[in-house]
């Protein structure tokens, strides 16, 4: 399996990078990252988890938006030309933009929505075309417990993710016949940029409804997307995964 290669969308930080450093060890002799902006310069950070790895493996990193079909377009042109192919393609890139429904604004649903679920069309469709050519493939989608269970303040963010679900449910349906398999990867709360600006008092009612009383970490979720990329999956397709210390069951 060392031989794989995969684009993760989303990539720089955060779950993504534990994803891409998770598949370099495991999976992959090459990986390639996208992100609409990084701490320095792509190359900086292609090389700073090259030396972090510290295995050989390749990674290479693309500035590209997810919502613009062009990117995804020339994310997987990118990929072809620096890596022969793509075997893994793992949807990452998303965004939060929380309030009541209320108070939120048409920009604010609007752009979770397609940051979260129009750059699942986007980079799918852009995979498939050579996937469906080499009769082999692995999807695997980021979304959310909040996508099963909606929750108070993220009626965007809920949306976007139960879509993807449906969007990878139907996917998997369609792309079988190829031994292309598509599943999604359900977060609940993970230690993150995002969850670090929670209040103690917060973390603390959070914590309240996970039965094993802590956060995940970004490598919890790595190892399941890892997982699924492998031959240990190769009949799974069209599930969902929870990884949420027990929070929906």
């Amino acid at each position: 399996m060392k031989n794989k290669k995969a684009v993760v969308t989303g990539g720089s930080r955060g779950i993504g990078k534990a994803i891409v450093k998770e598949l370099a060890l495991r999976n992959c002799s090459s990986v390639l990252l996208t992100d609409i902006s990084f701490a320095s310069t792509p190359e900086e950070c292609a090389k700073e988890i090259e030396s972090e790895l510290g295995n050989g493996t390749k990674i290479f990193a693309f500035k590209a938006d997810a919502t613009s079909f062009n990117d995804a377009q020339a994310t997987m042109q990118e990929a072809i030309d620096k890596m022969g192919g793509v075997d893994f393609l793992v949807n990452n890139a998303g965004i939060t933009k929380d309030n009541l429904l209320i108070r939120m604004t048409e920009n604010d649903f609007d752009a979770v929505i397609n940051v979260n679920l129009k750059s699942i069309f986007n980079y799918t469709k852009a995979a498939l075309k050579f996937m469906v050519s080499a009769r082999y493939g692995r999807i695997v989608n980021i979304a959310s417990v909040v996508g099963l269970m909606g929750n108070a303040g993220q009626s965007n963010y809920a949306a976007s993710k139960a879509g993807l679900i449906g969007f990878s449910k139907s996917i998997a349906r369609e792309v079988a016949s190829r031994n292309i398999t598509v599943n999604c990867v359900a977060p609940g709360f993970i230690e993150t940029d995002m969850t670090k600006k929670l209040s103690e008092i917060q973390r603390e009612a959070l914590m309240k409804n996970v039965p094993l009383g802590r956060m995940g970490s970004p490598e919890d979720i790595a190892k399941v997307v890892n997982f699924l990329c492998s031959e240990d999956a190769d009949y799974i397709t069209g599930q969902v995964i929870t990884v949420d210390g027990g929070m929906v069951m």
